[in-house]
């Protein structure tokens, strides 16, 4: 490798992005995702590297320090090149775009992510990970192709672009159509089980990814459906990931997904997507379920949120590094050295708790604490109460956790995202639903005020980023669908309807700034966004569900807050696009078929009125049921579902269902009965 020796910065330095900032000393001479940067290329005739990661990602930073921080790389690169460093994280509709630019070329994607494209934008290369010599190979490659034939250049990029905007247009104006109903979603789970690992739980392949909305939908509809089989899956799903390496044992919060088939290695890094997601995946089960674990695991994810990304402003931080001191995982594993010098007479106690045997073994000496599913066997064997048993491990974890101090931490990806930040939001309050703790109210609340306050626009319009006290970027739908689902889940904890008014005036700006008149379904950039080659639709659901399967929802339930048939009526139509995929691949569509549970089975709207409602509410919602809309009121309101039915100094509460509501009761006890 050819050593950079100049320290002097490019013009990343002036992003407040973790990830460009990470690349601001590279001797290549990145420059943002501007149009500025494609004005050049135009300029002087160059093609663009559009080279797109995040903080968290291991190959991207193999990438840097292989070929990016070389000099000899560098100097090929901005010879030839203009060249671009994107955060897919800020700018995730530049990601988006150019991956589904590099599958449709190479048939697969990933990141770091690499694609050449014309000064106008329009891709012909890409790929994802390089070695340094294949990087040089195709540097120069590319730039001699794009010199001696650009027209050759220039028709695959036009065919290519064509082949975007044409799948765009299958996407959006699908007219293929299947009606919703319980046939539909009795076909794609039956295809789905033939997917499933039923030892290990989740699929019957590696790498295994703890995709939430999956078992979110697939344990609403086990209970449901009353499908023993199903239930018996999302339990072993839920339980194996709880105690494999994929779950923090000692500090909380989950890594991105398992290496392997038993959740075992996991990819270390940590994102706040997963995190808030799992956690209201864990409450929800928990709550369905009543089973003790899952609430243990619920909190325990919301307070290492809360201890390592939270901000007593109000936001959450991204996301931790998959590396520590240059090596991946180093931070969290465990040689049985160290162990025996910690815990002294406790290690025999400890090994065999969290599995350091063959199981738990990884590499060079280490181990990663996974919990054995065997501890009532312990309690036999070593003589112990589960009292004692519980107090001696949390001691042991003690002493680990004061030793990892120690440690260097994995890079912490200190930008706050909208989206992600609305999503822990939810899961905050939801917990303080569920389980009755005031701090998890607190924290939902400051958040809420948070996103209100400063990533909120004065035309009412959303910003995607905030870091050092400045927000930017304009919001994307996904920011909206969650944060519309937020303000939801805040209203019901506050019992104040200002959050349920801003949901709704989100939602019509969603509806005009991201209309498509060719769809029901909505782009993912504003009308007012700098133009991309194309304006591209997310209908699958993937780590993150889908922005218009969020949308869909969020306009299914502020229909049935407000009355708005022609809200609910849309909501039905956009999942009437995806209903042909849906029965092919549940997987891919799970939380548009959380949508299709509410349209397909009986749904219940709880109404609460006037003294205690949150004490009231806390009983019916940890009764624990899917399919229901809650509503609640503790002073008069216009609103649809309450309008007339508050009385003061009296508690009331309806159960409705089609249109037709019981006789109002005054206890929680009462409104059970009509809720079994």
């Amino acid at each position: 490798m050819t050593l950079n020796t100049n320290k002097s910065p490019n013009s990343l330095i002036h992003e407040s992005s973790p990830y460009l900032l990470q690349h601001a000393y590279n001797p290549v001479n990145w420059l943002p995702f501007t149009d500025k940067a494609f004005e050049q290329a135009r300029k002087e005739n160059k093609p663009v590297l559009i080279s797109i990661g995040y903080s968290a990602c291991h190959w991207c930073h193999v990438m840097e320090h292989e070929s990016f921080e070389d000099q000899a790389v560098a100097d090929l690169m901005n010879q030839s090149f203009i060249n671009i460093k994107v955060d897919r994280e800020e700018r995730s509709d530049v990601d988006m775009l150019y991956m589904q630019a590099v599958q449709m070329m190479t048939g697969q994607g990933g990141w770091p992510l690499n694609c050449f494209v014309l000064p106008d934008g329009r891709p012909f290369y890409g790929g994802t990970y390089f070695r340094k010599e294949q990087w040089m190979s195709i540097l120069q490659n590319l730039a001699d192709v794009y010199e001696k034939d650009p027209e050759k250049v220039m028709e695959y990029a036009t065919q290519l672009t064509n082949g975007i905007k044409k799948a765009e247009l299958i996407t959006t104006r699908n007219t293929g159509e299947t009606s919703v109903d319980r046939s539909l979603l009795r076909n794609s789970v039956s295809k789905w089980k033939e997917r499933m690992d039923n030892e290990e739980g989740g699929p019957n392949r590696s790498p295994k990814f703890p995709l939430p909305s999956n078992y979110q939908f697939l344990l609403r509809y086990a209970m449901l459906e009353e499908d023993s089989f199903l239930l018996e899956q999302v339990n072993t799903t839920l339980t194996k990931m709880a105690f494999g390496g994929i779950n923090d044992q000692l500090h909380g919060g989950f890594s991105r997904y398992s290496t392997d088939m038993i959740w075992k290695v996991p990819h270390f890094e940590k994102m706040l997507y997963d995190n808030s997601q799992l956690a209201s995946l864990y409450t929800e089960a928990f709550l369905l379920t009543k089973n003790d674990l899952y609430r243990e695991v619920a909190n325990s994810i919301l307070d290492f949120v809360e201890a390592e990304w939270y901000h007593a402003d109000g936001y959450f931080y991204s996301a931790y590094d998959a590396d520590s001191d240059g090596e991946e995982g180093k931070y969290y594993v465990w040689t049985e050295n160290d162990l025996k010098d910690l815990l002294g007479d406790d290690f025999e106690l400890f090994s065999k708790y969290y599995e350091i045997n063959a199981k738990g073994y990884w590499e060079h000496g280490n181990y990663i604490l996974m919990r054995s599913e065997n501890s009532s066997n312990l309690l036999t064997e070593l003589g112990l109460t589960k009292v004692e048993l519980t107090s001696k491990i949390k001691a042991c974890k003690a002493v680990l956790i004061q030793e990892s101090k120690s440690r260097l931490k994995p890079g912490l990806d200190d930008k706050t995202i909208t989206s992600w930040n609305a999503m822990m939001c939810t899961a905050y309050a939801k917990a303080y639903l569920a389980m009755g703790n005031k701090k998890h109210k607190t924290i939902a609340l400051n958040s809420m005020a948070f996103m209100l306050r400063e990533l909120s626009q004065k035309d009412g319009k959303l910003y995607r980023t905030f870091k050092n006290g400045k927000s930017k970027i304009d919001g994307f739908l996904e920011d909206y669908a969650f944060v519309i689902e937020a303000l939801m889940a805040v209203y019901l904890i506050s019992q104040d309807e200002a959050y349920l008014i801003r949901a709704k005036e989100l939602c019509e700006l969603s509806l005009d700034l991201f209309h498509n008149e060719e769809s029901d379904l909505l782009y993912y950039t504003a009308k007012h966004a700098s133009v991309l080659i194309a304006r591209t639709t997310e209908t699958s659901d993937n780590v993150v569900p889908a922005s218009n399967s969020q949308m869909a929802l969020n306009l299914f339930q502020l229909g049935r807050y407000f009355d708005d048939t022609s809200w609910t009526s849309r909501a039905e139509r956009m999942l009437s696009k995806i209903t042909e995929e849906m029965k092919n691949y549940g997987a891919g569509y799970s939380n548009w078929a959380c949508l299709a549970l509410n349209l397909t089975f009986p749904m219940k709207e709880v109404v609460i009125v006037g003294n205690n409602v949150d004490e009231i509410l806390g009983k019916l919602y940890q009764h624990g049921r899917t399919n229901t809309i809650f509503a609640v009121a503790v002073k008069p309101s216009e609103l649809p579902l309450v309008k007339d039915r508050f009385v003061a100094n009296e508690t009331k509460i309806y159960v409705c269902e089609n249109n037709t509501c019981q006789l109002p009761v005054t206890s929680a006890e009462e409104a059970m009965a009509y809720l079994h």
